[in-house]
Order: structure tokens, then C-alpha cells, then sequence
């Protein structure tokens, strides 16, 4: 029950008991310092949000208030550099001024220039002749007349220029006699002390300086002109504003810049925040009293109960006395019909997550759980056996008889494991999977005893639901250490041997050998290659000729995949077809070969066929009508003159859709033949659901003719049923003439085999054709 110390209920309880270093016993402790602690939290999301919209209206307004100084900058600009005007214009209209400047007067000129910048405040007054000359008023801060004079000449009167390092406000009047002679430019610097002055009249304090966009940096260099932005100064966060000013002189781009702190404009609303935190805080303190009255009111009748919690939280399970009120005790009694169903429920969700449904074992989960502590502990004296035990076919026998006695076979198996192993953990993997595991076993033990006794318990006849079925298994085994020293190794070895006994013919066991970790990095490594075979186009078709014995000529031949490997040579279609059947490659394979052998039997004499064998996973996967109707168009061959052979295992799986695909290609008038006739289950079953045009005999039933009559009597009963059915019959491998005339003499009509031809190239089919059915044939049929 330890399990429990780690639920919600008992985390906050050890929260509410540290908090603020209180120990709370009650259960209206708890309530009131929650009721307490949620108010808490309303009033600091309250306050927040307020303080949040005190920031952003302060920080609204302080852009406002700075939008406004900068345009009573604009003003005072303005008006400064009126004032220089007219000064300038005073003097510029004096009539002595005039005539000493028309007489070169150059001391008069300078006394005048310099009584007129004291009585202006100006920093500077000069002259700016035609020719870019200045006569200044003194040498204290000289004026570069070149710089001005394209301004000047195109009519600018006013903006600023750089005195010496220094901004100033400049204002020029045009000296006139009557022709214009020159200029009389007065100029006022901007330094950080004149910025000063300027700032005082704003109605906010804000620091003002005028510099050329050169200078602003990469910070201020980033702000659009006319646009508020919020920038990092030395002091904290500043509000800024970057304004372009009329400059006089060229090669000159004026900014004015104005900052207003972020902090200042907050400081103006520290009150309203100080008041919002006492309302807080007096709400706090008003909820909390209203808290404790009303948790004291509730926690009195349920104190026992609380308690009962309480401990049931940190893992006891704890029930209360059914007394006191009718409400209480409803309430006590419905807490402990509560603990009896938790308990109830937490040990089948644990049983169900370790165990199957089904069968009532172990899970895969359970069984690696078991299988790490084993292998953990296991050495030289104390081995860990673990076997895989498939059911062969078990999809055919589910199918075929129904989930029911599906369901019935895997709860017989599970039973027959336990009763022959029943010191081992057995568990079931799911679908028709099982695991043993033999832990701690002693170097004497016999496995392969062990491996026998699971072999011949399961390899057997079993009756399920009054009916008799055959049932085999295969049983990969793993031993650790010998095999792996890990429980993920030792799967996986165990995995390997039970594909290499499937492999070997199903109903047997195989242990564990390292060859089959090689073989299944080899498989891989096919695989890999076989990929790149499809995408690179390796892969070629052969055709073996399909002989009519009655008609004593070749019409037609079966199409079959050859793969040139690059490294290994030919490749045999053993080795690659299953493994693209199991990696599903072979749809693609088999598309490919559809198409193929339509293009080349195209060129082909008109009443020669082609036969295509048709892969189960191509069944499944859908769009195989389509493909036959696709390819007949293209590649412009009869329907008539295609064959598609299948064996039956199509049938394993969904009947009725299998039966629709094959009824819809036979509707196209492709013809549609059984291979590997007899080696299924219910073949004649399947001759009754569908009505195939050709059947073809196994070529283990024609290799069987000379060891006795029973071969023959197969044979036999195979035509009679086809020639009922008005089907043809095919027999395969035929070798020897001896195997030709006993199928010749039970009614069978045609042959397949090397006694007529081995498979052949597509380039030599016409050759082929032409010796074959010139006289050959028929020599080989006398």
C-alpha cells in the first residue's frame, strides 16, 4: 500500500503542513488555509493585472507627454531661430553696416558683428560672403562659409550647423545692396548645458540633444524618425524619440533626440500601487477571519474522517465508525464502500496490466520483468532457458473455424505449458505467441529433454469444442549465459531460433546458434539489396513453356523472376521471394512482373499465353484489378491470352473479399489457375467457392508416379474432378518421358517441366517457340 505515499492527496498535505512552518492537525486548518491561499492567489493575479494596467497606461501617457515635448521642441526651435532672425535682420538693413561692409571696413565690421552677438545671446555672427569667405566676429568658433553657401544660395534661411564640435541653431539673413552681397548668419550652440535650459520648459523631465545621425549609434540609429521606442540606457530603460531637424550646412543631418526614464514616469503612480497592495492585503486578512470561521463550522463533525483520509493518503487502509448525524454517517459509510472499491479496482488494473485476458497468463511485460531478474542472478551454475513457442497456421485453423475456437486452442495450449512445466513462468506475447522461462537452472539439466517435452505437449491432436484438430508448434530457445548476458539479448536469440524452426518446417525446436544472428544480419543485408534491385531496375524475367500434351505443341509459358545480384551472381528466387514477402517488397516485385511479362508476350504469336504468378500480399493489398486492367491497355495483350496463377493461401484471411477480386479479373477475361493443387487445406473447397479455369498439379505428386499407385490414383482423381469442373489440369516438374506418358494416360492435359525446357531468357522465347513447335516436341512426346 506504500504505493499511495505519492498520490495528490498526500503532497498537499505535506505542502499544507510546511507551509509557513505551521503544523496543521485539522481538517478546517486545511480548508481555511486553503480558502486563504486561493484568495492569495486572486488578489496577486488581481493586483498584477492592475499594476499591469497601471504600467501600460503610465507608459501610454509618457509616450503622449513625449510626443508632445517634441513638438514644443519643434516650437522653441523655431522660435530661437526667429529671434536670431530678427537680430540679423536689424543689422542687415543698417545703413552704416551696409556701407562699411560695400567699403571693405573690416574693424567696423568685426565691432559690429560682435555687439550684435552679445545682443542677440548668439555664440556666434559672421559673414558668409558670395565666394564662401566668413568675416566672424571673433576667432572663438568659426563658421564654414562653403559649407553653407549651397544652402544659402537655394534659399535656406534657417536649421542647423556645426560650430566647431557643437550643434548650433543658425538663422541667415541676405545683406542686400540692393544686389545680394552676402549673408549675415547669427548661430546659438547646443550643448548639453543650452539642451538643459530647453528640457526645463518641457512639462516633463526629459533629456534633450541635438546630434548628427552619424552619431546616434547603432541603438538610436535603429529608430524610425517620428517613433517612440523603448531603449537600454546606463540608468535603466528609456522611452526615446528621434526627430530629423533642418540642418544649414551640407554634408549635415541634424537629429533631435529626446529620452523620458521609464522609472520617472512610473514613480508618478507609486502611490495608487501602495494603495492597491493595502486593499490586497486588507482582503487577505478580511477572507482569511471569513475562512477560519467557516472551516471551523464544517471540520468539527468530519474530524474523524479527515483523519481516516489522511492516513488512507499516506497508505493505510483506514475506515471510520459509521456514527454521529444521518448526513455524516452517509458520508462515513460512502468513504468506506470508497475503500473497498479503490482496492478492488488497483489489484485488477494491476492483474490486468501484467496479465492476458485471454488465457489468464502472464504478459509480455510481466515475462521481462521476470526475465531481467533472472538474468541478473544467472551464471555458469544458475542458467535462464527462455523459449518462443509459435502456433503453426493458427491464422488457417482461426479463419477456418472460427475466433471462438481460436480463442479455445490458445487457452488448451496455455493450459498444456503450465501442467508439463509447472515450476516455469509461462506467459502469452499475443496472438498465437507464447514465452517459457526456466530460470536457475544447473549446469546437469538436460534442455534438450526439456525442449522434447515441450515438442511432443504441444505437437499433438487437441480437442476443442468437441472437434479434433492437429495442432503443431515451433520453439526457439535461448540459454543464458552461454547465448546472452542480457534479457534483451536473450529475446532476441530466442527469436532467431524460432524462425530458423518455422523455417525448418514448423513443428519442431531449434536452439540458438550464432550462424543465425549472421543469417539474420545476411537477410537483412538482402534486404537492403533487394531495395535497390526494385529502384535500379536489376530484376529479369524467364518463361518456361507451358506444353499441351493433346495438342503436342508449346501454348504458352509461365513468367518467373530472376535476380542478377551485382556481388553474388544469380540469385535463386528461394532466397529473395520470401524475403519480400515478408518485407512486402513483393508487391512491387509483382506489379512489376505483370507488366513485363505482358510487354514482351505482346510480340509473341497470337495464340500463345502468358501465365504471371499473383503473391497473397498482392491480394491484400488492393488495386491488383486495377493493375491487370492498366497493363492490359498499355501493353495491348488480350485478357484472354493472361493467366494469373495463385496458390492457395489466398484464401487464408478474408474469403469473400479474395473471392470478389478473383470473380472481377475473371470478368475481364484473364484466366485465373490454383498452383501447388492438394498441398492446402481445403482445396475442394475452394474449387466449390470459385471457378478456377486451370488447375495445376504439385510437382510432389508427379516426382511420387513411380514409387507406387497411390501417386497415380492422386493424379487421377485430380483430372476427373477438373474435367467435371471443365477446367484443364497442369502437371509441374515433369523430368522424364516415363513421368509424361503415365500423366498422358490418367487425362492430364498439360505439362510443365525440364523435360520440354528449362526457363529461358525473353530474347530466346521466339527460338524456343520455333524449335519446339517445329517437330521436337512431338518427337519428345512419341
Amino acid at each position: 500500500m506504500n504505493r499511495r505515499a505519492g498520490s495528490p492527496l498526500d503532497r498537499l498535505v505535506r505542502a499544507v503542513r510546511g507551509f509557513v512552518a505551521l503544523r496543521v492537525r485539522t481538517l478546517g486548518s486545511r480548508i481555511a488555509l486553503l480558502y486563504v491561499a486561493l484568495l492569495a492567489v486572486v488578489m496577486a493575479v488581481t493586483i498584477a493585472v492592475a499594476s499591469s494596467g497601471i504600467a501600460r497606461f503610465a507608459r501610454e501617457t509618457a509616450e503622449r507627454d513625449l510626443a508632445a515635448n517634441a513638438r514644443v521642441f519643434d516650437q522653441i526651435i523655431a522660435t530661437r531661430q526667429k529671434q536670431l532672425a530678427d537680430s540679423g535682420e536689424v543689422v542687415a538693413h543698417d545703413f552704416g553696416f551696409r556701407e562699411a561692409f560695400a567699403t571693405g571696413d573690416a574693424p567696423t565690421l568685426v565691432s559690429a558683428l560682435q555687439s550684435l552677438r552679445d545682443r542677440a545671446g548668439a555664440s556666434e555672427a559672421a559673414i558668409v560672403q558670395l565666394d564662401g569667405s566668413v568675416i566672424a566676429s571673433g576667432p572663438g568658433h568659426p563658421i564654414n562659409g562653403a559649407a553653407l553657401l549651397n544652402r544659402l544660395e537655394n534659399g535656406a534661411d534657417r536649421g542647423v550647423i556645426r560650430l566647431g564640435r557643437a550643434q548650433a541653431l543658425a538663422a541667415a539673413v541676405p545683406i542686400e545692396m540692393p544686389d545680394l552681397a552676402g549673408w549675415l548668419v547669427l548661430a546659438k550652440t547646443l550643448g548639453p548645458a543650452d539642451m538643459a535650459q530647453l528640457a526645463r520648459l518641457s512639462a516633463v523631465p526629459v533629456e534633450a540633444r541635438v546630434v548628427d545621425r552619424a552619431e546616434l549609434g547603432n541603438g538610436l540609429g535603429a529608430v524610425a524618425l517620428g517613433r517612440i521606442a523603448e531603449v537600454e540606457g546606463s540608468r535603466g530603460g528609456k522611452l526615446v524619440r528621434v526627430s530629423a531637424v533642418a540642418s544649414l550646412q551640407d554634408g549635415s543631418a541634424p537629429r533631435l533626440v529626446l529620452a523620458h526614464s521609464i522609472e520617472a514616469a512610473m514613480a508618478r503612480y507609486t502611490m495608487l500601487r501602495i494603495v492597491l497592495a493595502l486593499i490586497g492585503m486588507i482582503g487577505l486578512i478580511a477572507g482569511a477571519i471569513a475562512a477560519i470561521r467557516l472551516s471551523r463550522g464544517i471540520a468539527r463533525p468530519l474530524r474523524s474522517l479527515a483523519d481516516a483520509a489522511r492516513a488512507y493518503g499516506e497508505g493505510a487502509v483506514s475506515k471510520v465508525r459509521v456514527e454521529g448525524a444521518a448526513e455524516v454517517r452517509s458520508l462515513a459509510l460512502s468513504f468506506n464502500n470508497m475503500v473497498d472499491a479503490v482496492e478492488e479496482r488497483e489489484q485488477q488494473i494491476m492483474h490486468a496490466s501484467l496479465h492476458d485476458v485471454l488465457t489468464g497468463l502472464p504478459n509480455r511485460r510481466f515475462f521481462i520483468e521476470k526475465l531481467d531478474r533472472a538474468v541478473a542472478r544467472q551464471n555458469a551454475q544458475h542458467r535462464t532457458l527462455v523459449a518462443f513457442i509459435d502456433i503453426d497456421d493458427f491464422k488457417a485453423i482461426n479463419d477456418a473455424m472460427g475466433h471462438p475456437v481460436g480463442d479455445e486452442l490458445l487457452r488448451t495450449v496455455a493450459l498444456a505449458l503450465q501442467d508439463r512445466f509447472p515450476d516455469a513462468m509461462v506467459a502469452r506475447f499475443g496472438g498465437d505467441e507464447f514465452g517459457l522461462l526456466l530460470p536457475g537452472l544447473d549446469p546437469a539439466t538436460d534442455c534438450t529433454a526439456l525442449a522434447r517435452v515441450l515438442e511432443t505437449g504441444l505437437n499433438r491432436e487437441m480437442v476443442i469444442d468437441g472437434r479434433s484438430i492437429l495442432v503443431s508448434a515451433s520453439v526457439g530457445i535461448a540459454i543464458g549465459p552461454q547465448d546472452a548476458d542480457t534479457a534483451d539479448a536473450l529475446l532476441k536469440c530466442a527469436d532467431l531460433a524460432l524462425y530458423r524452426a518455422k523455417s525448418d518446417g514448423k513443428g519442431a525446436y531449434h536452439f540458438f546458434e550464432p550462424e543465425l544472428d549472421a543469417e539474420a544480419s545476411r537477410r537483412r543485408r538482402m534486404e537492403i539489396d533487394l531495395r535497390h534491385a526494385i529502384r535500379d531496375g536489376d530484376f529479369e524475367l524467364y518463361f518456361q513453356p507451358l506444353f499441351s500434351i493433346s495438342q503436342n505443341r508449346v501454348k504458352g509459358f509461365e513468367a518467373l523472376m530472376r535476380w542478377p545480384h551485382k556481388e553474388h551472381g544469380m540469385v535463386s528466387p528461394t532466397v529473395f521471394i520470401p524475403i519480400a514477402e515478408e518485407s512486402g517488397l513483393i508487391v512491387q516485385l509483382g506489379e512489376w512482373a505483370l507488366r513485363e511479362a505482358c510487354r514482351q508476350a505482346a510480340q509473341w504469336p497470337d495464340d500463345i499465353s502468358v501465365a504471371v504468378n499473383i503473391s497473397p500480399r498482392q491480394l491484400v493489398a488492393d488495386g491488383l484489378a486495377t493493375c491487370v486492367t492498366q497493363t492490359l491497355a498499355q501493353t495491348g495483350l488480350p485478357a484472354a491470352r493472361l493467366e494469373l496463377e495463385i496458390t492457395e493461401s489466398v484464401f487464408i484471411g478474408n474469403v469473400e473479399k479474395t473471392l470478389k477480386i478473383l470473380h472481377s479479373l475473371q470478368a475481364l477475361g484473364v484466366r485465373v489457375a490454383l498452383d501447388d493443387f492438394g498441398t492446402g487445406y481445403s482445396s475442394l473447397s475452394y474449387l466449390r467457392s470459385f471457378p478456377f479455369n486451370k488447375i495445376k498439379i504439385d510437382q510432389s505428386f508427379v516426382r511420387a508416379l513411380g514409387e507406387g499407385d497411390s501417386a497415380r490414383a492422386i493424379v487421377r482423381a485430380i483430372t476427373t474432378l477438373a474435367d467435371a469442373l471443365d477446367m484443364e489440369t497442369l502437371a509441374e516438374g515433369v523430368e522424364t518421358q516415363e513421368w509424361l506418358d503415365t500423366l498422358r494416360s490418367e487425362g492430364c492435359d498439360m505439362i510443365q517441366g525440364y523435360l520440354i525446357s528449362r526457363p529461358v531468357p525473353g530474347r530466346d522465347v521466339a527460338r524456343l517457340l520455333a524449335v519446339q513447335n517445329g517437330g521436337e516436341a512431338r518427337r519428345a512426346a512419341g
